[in-house]
Order: structure tokens, then C-alpha cells, then sequence
């Protein structure tokens, strides 16, 4: 039996406005995935950023089989103490040398933690879909990325990326918004899988995203009235209900590897797949 850390990377004010909104904290959302991938894996949630929260050893993160990092509106180049209680956290992580996998933010604090950069995107914002990804050289063969089509498509929702991969990082994929959606990261002890996008995620609460964010996302320039967003998030919910409707996958420009729930959780499938090899790395 699988035994999993899942370490919400949210403040406890964004922890519980996603609750009312979505039901469940990022990291909620995270343990509700593994389980149903991993039936029978017990999980451990804690909330490293948090003041007070207690710190970990990399002794005793060493007795669980997979660490995962969920998404956050934290910003990694920001060093607040919030944001350094998250590194210190991924330090203690890497030095275990217990595998890890971070999607979004989860991602960001993996590069930051092993010497790497992150930036606010110059674009300004990927919201609802990363459209286009493909992978690099190094992921054609890469185990993160196996069973992926050519190119495909992703929930996201993200306004900083990676700048510049740390030493030990290998760049598996991109697409023309972001240059790194997908990556590896050898540091120390440890080996870390994560990926811009948000493989964890129900259709349902990438468009509960869009809403909250609709001045962001128009004053990105991504839409420009608050109906825009409102009708792309009832796609996007009417998608999730109906996944293999052949008008909304039209609507939405999208194929299995976006609509249906297994093609969305490639990644987070092919980690947990390859726990044992990684572990003997």
C-alpha cells in the first residue's frame, strides 16, 4: 500500500475561500485524485507554508513513498516567509530522497528549491486550456510523458513560469506560451516529476478558476467582458458532466487527451506507475 505526503502549498485564507467555492483545498483536491488512482494508498496532508507549521526532517520524510506539491498563488520569487517555509520544505524533500511530483506552483517551488528561477510570464497569463504542448528531445522517451499524444492539450491556470531550470533539471515539454510545462529535477537526493499544468484537476474546478479570476483574465487580455469567461467556464463545466459530447469537444477544440478524465491524469498515472524504478535511482 501506497503511502503518500501531499503538502498544500495555498495560505489558509486561499485554503478555505477554495473550499466555499470548489469544496476542497487544492490539496483536498489532490488526495481525492490519488485516491482514486491509488485505491487503498493512505495520504497525509500537511501545510508547510503555514506560520507555525512544523517542520520536517528529511529523516522523516524519508517513510513515505511519494511526496506531491500541490497549486498555490504563492510566488516563489517573492521571499516572503510563507514562500521560504515552502522551500525549506522541498529542501528537507530533496534531501530525503523521497520521489516527488508538483503540478503549477508545486512545480515552480521544486525549480526554485534546487537553484533554478521562476519569472511572472510576459505573456501575462495560460488560462483554462495550454494549448499545444509537445514534448522536448529529452521527453520522447521520458516515463512522465508516456502513452501522450504527439501534441496535446491541458487544464491550466498559471500567470508565473519557469525561467531557467536548475542544474540536474531536464526539460521534457512546451508549447509556445510556456516554454517549460514538463520537467525533471535531480537535486541532492532526490528526483522530482512536475509539469506546468494541472493534471489533478476536474474540469469543474478549472472553470470554478476562470470565474474567480475573470478581472484577471480580461485585463490579460484574454477576454473582454465578464460573458466571455462566464460562457467559456459553462463549456468547460458542461464538458466535465459530458466528456465525450462531440459538440463541446468542438466548442472547446479538444480531444480525449483533454476531456477525458484519464487522459487528463496521464502524468499523475505514469508517477505512480513509476514510483518503484525512481526509488532505486
Amino acid at each position: 500500500m501506497n503511502h503518500f505526503l501531499v503538502a498544500e502549498s495555498e495560505t489558509p485564507e486561499e485554503r478555505e475561500a477554495r473550499r466555499r467555492y470548489v469544496g476542497k483545498s487544492a490539496g483536498e483536491t489532490y488526495a481525492a485524485t490519488l485516491r482514486q488512482l491509488a485505491p487503498g494508498c493512505s495520504i497525509e496532508l500537511v501545510e508547510p507554508a503555514d506560520e507555525g507549521a512544523p517542520s520536517f526532517r528529511p529523516d522523516e520524510l524519508k517513510r513515505y513513498d511519494a511526496v506531491f506539491l500541490s497549486g498555490s498563488p504563492l510566488h516563489v520569487y517573492q521571499k516572503t516567509p510563507a514562500v521560504e517555509r515552502q522551500l525549506d520544505f522541498m529542501h528537507a524533500v530533496f534531501r530525503a530522497g523521497t520521489p516527488s511530483f508538483g503540478s503549477c506552483a508545486g512545480l515552480q517551488v521544486a525549480v526554485a528549491a534546487a537553484g533554478g528561477s521562476v519569472r511572472p510570464m510576459p505573456q501575462r497569463m495560460e488560462a483554462a486550456i495550454s494549448r499545444r504542448i509537445t514534448r522536448t528531445a529529452a521527453g520522447h522517451d521520458h516515463l512522465l510523458l508516456h502513452g501522450r499524444a504527439p501534441t496535446w492539450d491541458a487544464p491550466a491556470v498559471h500567470t508565473d513560469e519557469v525561467e531557467r531550470l536548475p542544474e540536474g533539471g531536464i526539460h521534457l515539454a512546451g508549447n509556445d506560451v510556456t516554454n517549460v510545462q514538463a520537467a525533471e529535477i535531480s537535486h541532492e537526493r532526490g528526483i522530482f516529476w512536475g509539469v506546468q499544468y494541472h493534471p489533478e484537476l476536474s474540469l469543474r474546478e478549472i472553470a470554478v478558476a476562470l470565474r474567480r479570476q475573470a478581472a484577471t483574465l480580461i485585463e490579460a487580455g484574454l477576454a473582454e467582458q465578464e460573458e466571455d469567461v462566464e460562457g467559456r467556464s459553462v463549456l468547460l463545466e458542461r464538458l466535465h458532466y459530458a466528456p465525450q459530447s462531440r459538440s463541446l469537444r468542438w466548442m472547446l477544440g479538444v480531444n480525449g487527451e483533454f476531456a477525458d478524465e484519464t487522459g487528463r491524469r496521464r502524468e499523475l498515472n505514469n508517477f505512480i506507475a513509476a514510483l518503484p524504478a525512481i526509488d532505486r535511482r
